[in-house]
């Protein structure tokens, strides 16, 4: 049934996204302000119920929370999407959810968001820098070899593609599309490929790749991705 409703989502998807250029480029759109980002990033708004973000996601969006992703130099594109996913759509439920479809955190604060307030703050965190320093890393040596393996060659009896295909070699992912993953929490990676794999978290691409794998695949890849650079 997931499988079949991935695909029907997948298809919406593809209708969607041919629909977004006209959308992204109307005239009345207003340009994103970093700097108005910085500041709902900073202070959030209290009066409207936003956090302020860097409680959860640290300075510059480098968070030291294992839980809490890493937003640095994320593309403004991607983080803009996501934001969006987290906040319900009229009286449709947000796209993307928590364990078993409960609300995450992020739903409450990304649905007092504007669509102005998510460009800015995505302009933002985009025109940050990765603190390497302090981003996470690798941490368990058992699995390294399995997580490399996965990562450049996927699982080819279970027809489980290469991650590096489309998150690349380094993990730095691609623009807009796939994001870095490369000194991403491990703890976060392994929680976000369970909500893809159970599809909680719905990405069509995504969920038939983590449907594939057990847990043991699933912690290797997202430990070895942690380390990459």
């Amino acid at each position: 049934m997931k499988r079949a409703l991935s695909s029907v989502f997948m298809a919406g998807s593809l209708i969607l996204a041919g629909a977004l250029p006209g959308l992204a480029h109307a005239e009345d759109a207003p340009k994103p302000d970093a700097k108005a980002g910085e500041q709902l990033f900073v202070n959030g708004d209290p009066a409207r119920g936003v956090l302020a973000c860097v409680t959860c996601h640290g300075e510059g969006g480098n968070s030291t929370i294992p839980m809490n992703p890493n937003l640095a130099a994320m593309p403004h594109e991607y983080i803009a999407k996501q934001l969006r996913d987290f906040a319900p759509q009229g009286d449709k439920p947000a796209v993307r959810t928590g364990a078993e479809g409960a609300p995450s955190i992020m739903t409450a604060i990304a649905a007092a968001l504007t669509p102005e307030d998510i460009q800015n703050v995505a302009l933002y965190l985009s025109h940050q820098k990765m603190d390497w320093d302090k981003a996470a890393t690798a941490t368990n040596e058992d699995t390294t070899e399995r997580g490399q393996t996965i990562w450049r060659a996927g699982i080819a009896d279970r027809k489980v593609p290469a991650c590096a295909a489309c998150h690349s070699a380094n993990g730095a992912g691609l623009p807009a599309e796939f994001p870095r993953l490369a000194g991403q929490h491990p703890e976060y990676l392994l929680e976000q490929l369970k909500l893809f794999r159970s599809g909680d978290r719905v990405n069509a691409i995504m969920f038939d790749i983590a449907d594939r794998m057990n847990d043991k695949d699933l912690a290797a890849v997202a430990d070895y991705a942690a380390g990459l650079r």
